[in-house]
């Protein structure tokens, strides 16, 4: 296998950008393109946008890559914009999942899209990665076709949709493409493209980690069923050879919630790249194969993938038009990938993997003096320097075997694993560095901090505040209660008051006004109305007013979206007529009303709120004093469907699926 850090011994120059037309191939010389890669987003030449770093990759390998970004999808004839692609076409719908970008989590269309020029809405088809790869099919149908991304990958295998409110086959099936690279794809992405230039078939790329295809099990191959995973493990301890565990059908899971239950939780389990096996699942007359995830990249290889010559800024074609995911992340960092948090609702740990990938110093310090030098405009604040979270830098398991073992879905919780390095000396120390850097006024940690691990160290938290926050910092306990907490593998919101206290000793020595801004999910699996109820006196009595409300979406592939439509807790064992159940918002009435305690200041939401109040056995809240939770009275011109108005705004930045609280003055 070429490893990343290589570099071709001879071949072209990087080019200024990645060609979208005939006329830019001309101008380098090239008469064909080796890899044609085609886009949901606006085609943005930084790393933080897949297709620039997939294109980039895979250009410091030798290849002639073309990017085709937004194309119109209602003929074939836009995806022959470039001409018949010598190796592959690699399809993505982008940096989201299409449905999210398009959709709010009440199935309301959005009129924006962060990731297009102009921010305008509607370049994008529904299910984007399916209709770009049927349309590669019609324009080129002998051309192989692979797909990835973050919206194949988290739909790798029969998925529920919340959008169609159905179970859905693999992607891959729909999409009708040779290969599918799920997680983080550097490596895989690398290997098919010399494999494929060597002359093998898509058929034969079935060893290459992170891939899904549409195979038979091969000869020598033992089947475990997932239907008693217990059973399954103790019966492996006793087979020598090599092992494959057939998850239900899809037309089980389609029609038999406990068989999709069983299917999520073995999907889940066999996660870690050090002891996962692979995957089967029968579609129809076919079986679709998943091998175990890739093994995560080395801090060598992170830093040869982010110091590859990007642009580093939005292609020429857009002119002066905005695009506002490229605004938000121009002047920040990435620094790590992976989460071992494991919560349910996020489907960070299902594309990026729970093991920590971290870049080294001098590649970080390297990209900060490049934005510092070509990002127009720049004006010496780093808006953020972070990952998917911001303090689980370098951080990992104290013993590689034990870590290549496990095959628990979360290091931190109930509790911080012993076995887990939480020491933030080697982020505290990348702080100080990125600091000196000539040129830099400010660094911002704008990415969420993990509280329950930073209470562990007070050096980091008084850094934190005293250096890296400007204002507000976010926080996400997403809920007070016990109940939803625990399936949402969350800590109590104990832990969220330790923090805040050292946040604000912190605050105070440093002698500013600093405010945490804490996420709030409304309707998630689990929670009661009485929780809901009782998150919403929690936030009067410490004096938040919620904004931003956003209610549980279920993402595809996510723990807690098998949990909504299922009915069964997946984080326990699965069993049919012994499984534990769990609660599930699932009606428009009772969502809305979750979202109303979030925001119980809001008179437009106080008829609703008082109606329930008195349902709950409750009415005791409803009144002027302090202690209770909405007035009797309703002001004039208010309560008449004014939420539906407020809803009807399409949301700027649908990132994340929680609630922002904004601090108010105490009377």
């Amino acid at each position: 296998m070429t490893p990343l850090t290589s570099r071709p011994s001879a071949g072209d120059r990087p080019a200024p950008f990645l060609p979208m037309s005939r006329a830019e191939m001309s101008a380098l010389g090239w008469d064909e393109c080796d890899i044609v890669l085609v886009t949901g987003d606006a085609y943005v030449d930084h790393p933080s946008f897949g297709m620039a770093l997939i294109g980039r990759v895979l250009e410091a390998q030798g290849f002639r890559v073309g990017i085709i970004s937004q194309p119109d999808w209602t003929s074939a004839e836009p995806f022959r914009a470039l001409g018949r692609p010598r190796l592959f076409f690699g399809v993505t719908g982008g940096n989201m999942d299409s449905m999210v970008n398009r959709y709010t989590s009440d199935r309301r269309l959005r009129h924006d899209d962060a990731y297009t020029a102009g921010g305008e809405g509607g370049k994008r088809p529904d299910r984007c990665t399916i209709v770009y790869a049927q349309r590669c099919r019609e324009a080129y149908k002998d051309v192989p076709l692979v797909i990835g991304g973050i919206e194949a990958s988290l739909r790798r295998i029969a998925h529920y949709d919340y959008w169609s409110d159905k179970v859905r086959r693999s992607i891959l099936a729909d999409a009708k493409g040779d290969l599918l690279l799920y997680g983080n794809a550097e490596r895989a992405v690398v290997e098919v493209a010399n494999r494929l230039a060597a002359g093998e078939a898509p058929r034969d790329l079935c060893d290459i980690r992170g891939v899904a295809l549409f195979r038979p099990v091969p000869e020598g191959y033992t089947e475990l069923p997932a239907d008693d995973l217990d059973s399954a493990d103790e019966a492996a301890k006793r087979i020598s050879g090599d092992t494959v565990i057939r998850l239900p059908s899809f037309e089980q899971v389609e029609t038999d919630k406990d068989a999709y239950a069983r299917a999520s939780r073995v999907l889940h389990r066999e996660a870690n790249p050090g002891n996962a096996r692979p995957l089967v699942q029968r579609h129809g007359d076919r079986d679709l194969w998943l091998n175990p995830p890739p093994i995560p990249l080395s801090a060598e290889e992170m830093d040869a993938v982010y110091d590859l010559p990007y642009a580093r800024v939005p292609h020429p074609s857009y002119g002066e038009a905005k695009i506002p995911a490229y605004d938000m992340i121009k002047t920040s960092v990435t620094v790590m990938r992976g989460c071992f948090g494991g919560c349910t609702f996020c489907s960070i740990t299902e594309h990026e993997g729970r093991i920590i990938q971290s870049r080294s110093e001098g590649s970080i310090l390297r990209e900060i003096e490049l934005i510092r030098d070509k990002t127009p405009g720049f004006a010496g604040v780093i808006s953020d320097i972070g990952g998917p979270t911001a303090n689980m830098y370098r951080m990992a398991c104290k013993d590689p075997n034990i870590e290549k073992n496990c095959r628990l879905p979360s290091c931190v919780f109930p509790d911080i694993c012993p076995n887990l390095n939480t020491s933030h000396d080697d982020l505290i120390r990348l702080y100080r560095k990125v600091r000196e850097v000539k040129g830099i006024k400010k660094v911002m940690v704008a990415s969420g901090v993990r509280y329950d691990i930073a209470v562990k160290s007070p050096e980091y938290i008084e850094e934190l505040v005293t250096h890296h926050v400007g204002g507000y910092l976010k926080i996400a306990p997403e809920h007070t209660e016990r109940g939803p907490l625990d399936v949402m593998m969350k800590p109590g919101i104990g832990t969220y008051d330790r923090f805040k206290e050292m946040f604000d000793a912190a605050a105070q020595k440093a002698g500013k006004k600093y405010y945490l801004i804490p996420y709030f999910i409304a309707a998630h699996p689990g929670t009661t109305d009485e929780d809901m109820l009782n998150l919403a006196l929690w936030l009067k009595k410490n004096h938040y007013r919620a904004d931003q409300v956003q209610t549980f979406l279920p993402s595809p592939m996510a723990t807690a979206t098998a949990m909504y439509h299922t009915g069964v807790n997946t984080l326990h064992g699965v069993r049919r007529g012994g499984s534990q159940t769990v609660e599930t918002v699932r009606g428009g009435r009772q969502r809305k009303l979750h979202k109303a305690f979030l925001r119980y200041h809001d008179p437009e939401n106080w008829p609703l709120l008082r109606e329930a109040l008195k349902s709950m056995g409750r009415a005791d809240l409803i009144g002027p004093r302090p202690n209770q939770l909405v007035p009797a009275y309703q002001p004039v011109g208010t309560g008449q469907g004014g939420d539906k108005k407020r809803a009807s705004r399409p949301n700027s930045r649908p990132m994340k699926f929680t609630t922002k609280g904004v601090p108010f003055p105490k009377k």
